[in-house]
């Protein structure tokens, strides 16, 4: 996603500073692009929030019952939760971006 996602921005600036690009074009394919990098968004938000969840029932269950595998199963959740949070921090700041690059469209546009 890193990948795509850096390609695509390079791809539209480039596009916006060339002198004759179709900027009409350009502003309805990037709300697309950002019609589904907010999907993206939004689907990890709920990921996010559910493993978040779990690893909170986890540990409530271990301290409940004392049962060692709830902290083990704590620590999976944790383990999982990291790497999804930093993936949600770049999809909303890829958002965040691609709303700028749309703005500068905007303006371009009159």
């Amino acid at each position: 996603m890193r990948k795509y996602f850096g390609e695509y921005t390079a791809a539209v600036l480039a596009a916006l500073e060339n002198g004759n690009a179709d900027l009409e074009a350009l502003k309805r394919e990037l709300l697309v692009k950002i019609g589904f990098m907010q999907h993206e968004r939004l689907i990890h938000l709920m990921v996010t929030i559910l493993f978040a969840l779990l690893l909170f029932l986890c540990l409530i269950a271990y301290f409940v019952s004392g049962i060692i595998g709830m902290l083990a199963a704590a620590a999976l959740m944790l383990v999982l939760l990291i790497p999804y949070i930093a993936h949600y921090y770049f999809l909303e700041n890829g958002v965040q971006k691609l709303y700028r690059i749309y703005d500068r469209i905007c303006e371009r546009l009159g």
